[in-house]
């Protein structure tokens, strides 16, 4: 790595709730630049779920993001002709945005009708700890768990 690391640049809060998380939510829900698209699609897909759970919706919302939010994931290193899958800490802000990603991406593939609909769907799932992007936090800390063996390689 001959370069140095580029800068974390700061992240303007959003303008309704006055939060840099859902700021950070809305760019990874982006597409082709269309951020006024995404950020409505959040404030429904918040809307409906304060509806759904008649509770606030920005912390149902917290509250799934952190319950899909990984602790270990497993890596691949090679040792002496085999590959290896090692389990390793992650560190605070890959967690989140991986929590991010898999909130997203499994919420598109969810059956209903808009993406607000999806999206709101998805979030009280992991809220509930249910759904498919919890499900695949469960996986990441299985894998990490059956693998715990191979951790002395760790690098």
């Amino acid at each position: 790595m001959r370069k140095s690391r580029a800068k974390k640049r700061p992240l303007l809060p959003d303008p309704k709730f006055n939060d840099q998380l859902v700021t950070r939510f809305i760019n990874n829900l982006m597409y082709g630049g269309k951020k006024v698209t995404a950020s409505n699609v959040f404030y429904d897909a918040i809307e409906i779920v304060a509806k759904r759970t008649s509770e606030d919706g920005l912390e149902v919302f917290k509250k799934g993001l952190a319950n899909v939010t990984p602790q270990v994931e497993v890596r691949s290193r090679r040792v002496g002709g085999a590959t290896f899958q090692i389990p390793s800490e992650i560190r605070p802000d890959k967690k989140i945005a991986m929590a991010m990603k898999w909130l997203i991406v499994y919420s598109r593939k969810r059956n209903e009708k808009s993406m607000a609909q999806k999206l709101a769907g998805e979030i009280v799932a992991a809220s509930k700890e249910e759904g498919a992007a919890f499900k695949k936090k469960e996986d990441v800390h299985k894998m990490a768990e059956a693998n715990k063996a191979f951790s002395h390689f760790r690098f």
